[in-house]
């Protein structure tokens, strides 16, 4: 079940569960207050009959000054339940009383029944619940099956020409004066291969093996492949060479690099420049741009989410999603028309 599956499951779960389960804690309060009252019929009711037989071994009885308003009715204070009755007197009238205690421990059974089906009930209703929300999750499931059936599809078919592609640009090296020609034309094909990692990363089939490698150098291969690309563009290091080796996934760091970089040059002025640097102290690593900007860094990360007519909107959302798998702090901070500046925080991935 894949993560965009397991959060609609949940959700619809808790919210069948939840609704059920309130409506039937709303029925069984009912019925308790029901009981609540049908209890105390039926004490006023075995008082009636103890007033003749006098035989009765749950209630008090004793006399008290007769009040002819206040006779045939079941009262209660602060020691429990009582009930007056008439005898032969002109002046007492019989009293029955019925302990809070006693009261206590009969309404007592009556609630611990009525929990014990409401427990019930609310097992049957978890079961329900699961159900339903598997029978709604089915139609949400079946969409997501043929989206990734089709884009791996897509992906399988777009390698065959791109194999061809390569092919023949090797062929075509002969000649020195096409040379650049031949670097562009194999830039682009690059661009396209990690387009096409980036579908495979946001289908969740990226790698997860790791290796021990140096994120400086890796930033320094990846500037060198979109150097290519991005001639009017200048990339610019930190003045400290120091190394900084990490315990990851080289693959799924590419992709992040080359995202924000490709993205870095992409919205930058005519003559951009692009600042690199790393934090060794604090394992950060920070790439500046002096480009356009981001109206909404908030929600660059949401899924298919533009601000451009450029791209899938999936790029940075599959940055975000890689950098949560490898448990990558990231933050963005923008100014429209002054730069941009992104933060990774690697502190988890260094070695110790």
């Amino acid at each position: 079940m894949s993560s965009a599956e397991k959060e609609s499951f949940i959700k619809s779960f808790l919210i069948f569960l939840i609704s059920l389960s309130l409506s039937s804690a709303l029925f069984f309060w009912f019925e308790y207050v029901q009981k609540h009252h049908a209890l105390e019929e039926q004490i006023f009711n075995e008082m009636k009959v103890c007033s003749f037989e006098l035989n009765c071994k749950e209630y008090t009885i004793d006399f008290a000054p007769l009040n002819a308003t206040t006779l045939y009715y079941l009262k209660k204070d602060s020691t429990g339940y009582y009930a007056l009755f008439p005898i032969p007197s002109d002046k007492y009238a019989l009293k029955l009383h019925l302990s809070q205690e006693l009261f206590d421990v009969r309404l007592n059974k009556i609630f611990n029944m009525l929990l014990q089906y409401f427990l019930i009930t609310l097992l049957g209703l978890l079961i329900l619940s699961a159900l339903f929300s598997l029978y709604a999750l089915y139609p949400l499931k079946k969409a997501l099956h043929l989206t990734e059936e089709f884009s791996k599809d897509m992906i399988h078919d777009l390698n065959t020409p791109l194999s061809s592609l390569r092919l023949n640009t090797s062929l075509l090296k002969t000649s020195p004066s096409e040379a650049k020609k031949i670097k562009r034309i194999e830039q682009s094909i690059a661009t396209i291969v990690s387009l096409g990692n980036n579908l495979k990363s946001y289908l969740g089939s990226h790698p997860s093996q790791k290796e021990i490698f140096d994120l400086h150098g890796l930033l320094k291969e990846r500037v060198g492949v979109l150097q290519y690309s991005f001639s009017n563009v200048m990339f610019i290091f930190d003045d400290s060479n120091e190394t900084m080796p990490v315990d990851a996934n080289r693959d799924a760091l590419t992709i992040i690099i080359d995202n924000i970089l490709g993205n870095a040059a992409k919205y930058s002025k005519d003559t951009g420049t692009v600042w690199i640097r790393i934090d060794t102290s604090r394992k950060v690593l920070h790439i500046n741009d002096d480009g356009i900007g981001i109206k909404e860094p908030k929600r660059i990360f949401e899924r298919f989410y533009k601000e451009h007519e450029r791209g899938l909107g999936i790029g940075l959302h599959v940055v975000k999603k890689i950098c949560d798998d490898l448990k990558i702090t990231i933050n963005v901070k923008s100014i429209i028309g002054q730069g941009t500046q992104f933060s990774f925080d690697f502190s988890s991935l260094t070695l110790r």
